[in-house]
């Protein structure tokens, strides 16, 4: 394949161990990532071991498998972020009446929201299921949280702590909406889902692959 030519390749050699790095990190074996990355596996193992060095087109398919940055297999240093977000400071936004401010920092192991959940809507509807945990905090109104075919009401004060493979939905129940604080972990590669929002309208940042599954379906891989 021409993203695979030794000729293109950058000259890093800190690229190689921060691959290697990378999958273990992931829990993938050498085998699973060829695989995902649809090459084979010797040539993956070159790449980790520097006998290759990647195309950049190559270099830009193994950063988004991976759930990184080009910047970031080329060791450049990151700007420092920010800690504080200030109340004001950061935009809305809507998606079918759902309402999300960002309430952390970008290209964290977690994103955090504070959203308000309109009392209808065709987000109301929508089942999810997907790899990692979801943690959130009713702020005002009442929440219905459908988990596993089991439906929880949560008040102002409670919070709720699951598996999001586990499938789930969320409505309001209180005829104004509710508002809560939402976490959720962002997982390498496509599997960093934002399990609010629209389908085909994500929530910027998140990777737009979602499960959706009729209510009391299974999760599909």
């Amino acid at each position: 394949m021409g993203q695979e030519a030794a000729g293109a390749g950058v000259g890093l050699s800190g690229v190689a161990p921060r691959l290697r790095d990378l999958r273990r990190r992931a829990g993938l074996t050498l085998e699973a990532a060829a695989r995902r990355l649809q090459m084979s596996p010797a040539h993956l193992s070159r790449l980790e071991t520097g006998q290759r060095q990647p195309s950049l087109p190559l270099l830009l398919t193994l950063a988004r498998s991976y759930g990184t940055t080009v910047s970031d297999l080329l060791g450049e240093t990151a700007p420092e972020r920010e800690p504080v977000i200030r109340e004001g400071s950061v935009e809305p936004v809507e998606v079918d009446g759902w309402v999300y401010w960002q309430a952390g920092g970008p290209q964290r192991a977690m994103q955090a929201l504070r959203v308000h959940v309109p009392p209808s809507g065709p987000q109301n509807e929508l089942v999810r299921s997907h790899p990692g945990e979801e943690w959130l905090y009713v702020l005002r109104g009442r929440l219905r949280l459908f988990l596993g075919g089991v439906e929880h009401h949560l008040a102002v004060g409670d919070s709720a702590h699951y598996d999001s493979l586990t499938p789930h939905r969320l409505g309001a129940v209180s005829p104004g909406g509710a508002d809560l604080l939402f976490v959720h972990t962002l997982l390498q590669s496509h599997t960093g889902d934002l399990c609010l929002g629209g389908a085909d309208r994500p929530f910027p940042g998140a990777a737009p692959r979602h499960t959706d599954l009729p209510e009391g379906g299974t999760h599909a891989s």
